[in-house]
């Protein structure tokens, strides 16, 4: 069983954060919700998601994973300094770190794309690109520890290839 990190912040994609969360669960792990502070957030449509920590409290040791699922909320994480630190902390370490959609906007801004392979929602591509990673069209993108997909679409093979990949 491994502790997984999930990244959360007003706006996400409903299937982007709750797919992941119960895939992990199912596969034995154990997700802890990180949001800015503690609290509720909630998707696109309203649905809730409870953070039980704050992005400054939680640091990338005693993690084997960090997900980051799309929508509107990377482009709020990003602006958030500790929520960009705990992203470029987990790359920087090595966990295995899944981002889809959107999500590729906060690894933007962590400054962790530079020279891999990547993919993300099409309106994201030119930002991937600019930040320094090869884009690659494709369901899922693996480059060493980092997970990338473009949408909910994707999911399945996002979800397995985190679970797989987490052991």
């Amino acid at each position: 069983m491994a502790n997984v990190i999930m990244l959360i912040e007003n706006g996400f994609e409903d299937m982007e954060a709750l797919y992941p969360f119960y895939r992990m669960q199912e596969a034995g792990h154990k997700v802890t919700v990180v949001g800015p502070r503690p609290g509720t957030y909630h998707s696109k449509h309203g649905y809730p998601v409870e953070a039980e920590k704050g992005a400054g409290e939680v640091r990338a040791a005693g993690y084997k994973g960090l997900i980051i699922p799309g929508g509107q909320a990377p482009d709020r994480m990003r602006i958030r300094v500790e929520m960009v630190r705990l992203a470029r902390e987990a790359v920087e370490t090595g966990l295995v770190v899944g981002a889809i959609c959107h999500g590729a906007q906060l690894l933007i801004e962590a400054d962790v794309l530079r020279g891999r392979r990547a993919t993300c929602y099409i309106s994201v591509k030119t930002d991937v690109i600019n930040a320094g990673a090869v884009y690659m069209d494709a369901p899922v993108v693996v480059d060493g520890r980092l997970v990338t997909s473009r949408n909910p679409g994707d999911l399945p093979v996002f979800g397995r290839t985190l679970a797989e990949m987490l052991g």
